[in-house]
């Protein structure tokens, strides 16, 4: 069997997603955590809170019910699967707009009075077959909640670079995005410059944007046993619940 890098399977989610901000039609990526079904609300609760301080990509999520399959996600009987819209779509988005767009990595970032300090750990994605944000929420490095009650912690993200002619654009879609419900632009940076003392190549701009299992991570801070998979599937957005994360 041959090794399949993160990048490539980057780059097959990227192409198969076709959502639309302005018409809200399309393809999106999915993330998926599974919590035993007494868990569920808890859970629920916590991604709500989650999403409310601007650390989640979007509003959309679907629940599976134990017993139940969805896009090639299976749930055990006893389970809950929570689908939570992944940054890739954002990748998506910017490529069907005719923008070129390269994921670079993945890490945990720094945030100090709810102002983004630096990437502190970053895999890239072009050297590994793993999900960086999956391998640092194993690992335990996040502290969503502190940044939750504090303004301060460690938080999941992942930059991508676009090139600088692109600028306008990008900023015109990103707001597109915004206006929407997506809460996932962590900083855009300067043209060659680095973002959050990751470097970018030189005639590009950085993006970082928050990663789509940071709701996860929360839940597992609070001790609730949780499962993830990132980049787990593509989804019609009509099949998404738009309202589950509001308050």
């Amino acid at each position: 069997m041959t090794l399949k890098f993160m990048s490539s399977k980057i780059g097959e989610v990227i192409y198969g997603t076709t959502f639309n901000p302005r018409s809200g039609a399309g393809t999106i990526a999915f993330n998926t955590a599974v919590v035993a079904e007494h868990d569920l609300e808890r859970a629920l609760e916590i991604f709500k809170r989650v999403y409310a301080a601007g650390l989640n990509v979007g509003p959309y999520v679907r629940i599976i019910e134990g017993g139940e399959s969805f896009q090639g996600v299976s749930i055990q009987k006893g389970f809950n699967g929570i689908l939570t819209i992944c940054s890739i779509t954002i990748d998506g988005v910017l490529l069907k707009a005719g923008i070129p767009v390269k994921p670079l990595c993945g890490g945990i970032v720094q945030v100090t009075e709810k102002t983004p300090v630096r990437f502190t750990d970053i895999l890239r994605y072009d050297s590994t077959t793993l999900d960086p944000l999956d391998v640092f929420m194993s690992q335990e490095l996040t502290s969503v909640l502190d940044m939750i009650n504090t303004g301060s912690g460690k938080v999941l993200a992942s930059v991508r670079e676009v090139p600088m002619a692109a600028g306008t654009q990008l900023e015109n879609l990103l707001s597109d995005l915004m206006d929407i419900g997506f809460k996932g632009i962590l900083e855009v940076g300067e043209p060659n410059s680095d973002l959050l003392e990751m470097p970018v190549s030189r005639g590009h701009i950085g993006v970082a944007i928050i990663g789509g299992i940071n709701s996860m991570a929360a839940v597992k801070e609070s001790g609730i046993e949780i499962q993830t998979s990132a980049i787990s599937g593509l989804a019609d957005v009509r099949d998404m619940d738009y309202d589950l994360l509001s308050p």
